[in-house]
């Protein structure tokens, strides 16, 4: 973590399960020694109640070792019911504002991977409630371009509306390359040619950092013949949904696996 600061990255993405809470502790040390004082640093909760929401934010200060989040997401906007739990009565929003005044957090957003059309209800919710969000985190790759696909239907929308674009899964978590279509610098491009304020990649070990670095340092923006050519590739495989199994199965559903955690 301290080699991806040293080098330019400055965007820390964390939740409050990942790992049951091992990931915001081992990032909360990372960022020791004036570290935490130049990344952007964001956290995710998944409490649907004002109460759980608020004890998430407060355990994820703590793990993390600081006394802000500059982002605070609401995690896995997954069912089309979620927008409606969002701002309920004694709802996360209350956590969030309260939150927000106590200079805890200064930004607050919402992430899903499941189907772009709760996004959409989320952002129609919003509306209805005069709310507005700062961030929106989805997926954003070659396969979502045909399939399901939040670049279609939500992206438009975010850049309207002036909401910060947070770019995930540009290799859905490695199941774009099973299918042999693409390389991983090639996606990352795709990603960072999409009018995305920050694209998040996982650096599990140095070898992908160094890998994110090169992908950053050889960015030029893409033409349109670029884009076909890699859009091309992907269609036909792109169709079932194989490859993006965040959208067709439970998998990667850590709420619905976990339902205590959402409280």
């Amino acid at each position: 973590m301290r080699s991806a600061v040293d080098r330019g990255i400055n965007f820390m993405d964390n939740c409050w399960d990942y790992y049951l809470g091992e990931s915001e502790l081992r990032m909360g040390v990372a960022l020791r020694d004036g570290y935490r004082q130049k990344v952007f640093l964001m956290s995710k909760f998944d409490g649907r109640t004002k109460d759980a929401a608020a004890r998430q934010i407060d355990e994820s200060l703590k793990r993390l070792q600081t006394d802000h989040l500059d982002l605070i997401q609401y995690h896995e906007n997954i069912r089309m019911e979620d927008p409606d739990r969002f701002f309920a009565a004694n709802g996360p929003v209350e956590a969030l504002m309260e939150a927000k005044k106590a200079g805890k957090i200064r930004y607050i957003g919402f992430t899903g991977h499941k189907d772009p059309l709760v996004h959409v209800r989320m952002l129609d919710v919003a509306a209805l409630r005069g709310f507005h969000f700062d961030t929106c985190q989805m997926p954003l790759n070659l396969m979502d371009a045909h399939f399901r696909s939040f670049e279609h239907l939500v992206l438009p929308r975010l850049v309207e509306q002036g909401i910060g674009v947070l770019g995930m899964k540009s290799m859905g978590d490695g199941n774009l390359l099973k299918s042999g279509r693409v390389e991983p610098v090639e996606c990352l491009h795709y990603a960072l040619n999409l009018p995305t304020s920050v694209v998040i990649t996982g650096c599990e070990r140095m070898a992908i950092l160094d890998q994110a670095i090169e992908a950053a340092r050889t960015f030029q923006p893409l033409t349109g013949a670029q884009v076909s050519a890699m859009l091309g590739k992907t269609g036909d495989v792109a169709m079932t949904g194989e490859f993006e199994p965040f959208k067709t199965t439970q998998q990667f559903d850590g709420t619905a696996q976990h339902p205590q955690w959402m409280a």
